[in-house]
């Protein structure tokens, strides 16, 4: 990020982003749909150029705002299990770096996503421009709040941790859609995939342990 010029991808990234995906594969990322979007968004046109040689590592890295970019392994699972369609209406909690968004938007999504660090918020819109991801529909705000003005949306995707389920998110998800989140406080979080079964009423699937930061309210200006 941070680039006076769309960056350049070349037969070295592409060959590291070929082995970045075989090692998702043989962690148990399954969707094919998944590992060719990896293969269609190169990671290191989301991090500034001191990071480029680490992007294609299944590791976090810094994005500047005290804010990472998140392991394309937890990017992957997430992704699989929102179980995208084409065309769906996904709604994001935590743009970051944008890399999410690419990615959902590769699968055919139509993504909207809140973030509520202005300074990263301006620094990854300007970048998704350039790299070409500009139909993304980025938003300042709190994530609490959703974006009622757009629901209801068919998956939504939540990138922190609450300590206790979202309801306005809830209240935002259409009837039969699903909400991927990481759920609990900083010791004790689970991967949850919560389906939409009735306008009131939900039902909860565990999947794996989860390690994310706190999910907080307002907007850092």
């Amino acid at each position: 990020m941070n680039r006076n010029s769309t960056p350049i991808d070349d037969y070295r990234h592409r060959g590291l982003r070929r082995k970045l995906i075989k090692e998702l594969a043989d962690k148990g990322i399954y969707s094919q749909a998944v590992l060719d979007a990896f293969n269609q968004v190169p990671r290191h046109f989301f991090l500034d150029k001191a990071f480029e040689e680490l992007a294609y590592q299944d590791r976090p890295l810094p994005i500047g705002c005290a804010q990472t970019i998140s392991q394309p392994y937890t990017v992957a699972l997430q992704s699989q299990l929102l179980d995208i369609k084409k065309g769906d209406k996904v709604l994001e909690i935590g743009t970051g770096s944008g890399f999410q968004a690419s990615i959902l938007c590769a699968l055919g999504a139509r993504v909207y996503t809140i973030e509520r660090q202005e300074a990263l918020f301006r620094k990854t819109v300007k970048n998704l421009k350039q790299i070409g991801f500009p139909q993304i529909r980025c938003y300042l705000s709190d994530g609490f709040e959703g974006l009622p003005i757009h629901a209801p949306f068919k998956k939504i995707i939540v990138t922190a941790a609450p300590k206790e389920l979202p309801v306005k998110l809830i209240d935002q998800l259409a009837v039969g859609g699903i909400m991927v989140l990481p759920w609990g406080d900083q010791k004790n979080q689970k991967m949850v995939v919560l389906t939409k079964t009735s306008p009131t009423t939900y039902k909860l699937s565990e999947k794996d342990d989860a390690y994310f930061v706190p999910m907080l309210e307002g907007v850092n200006k």
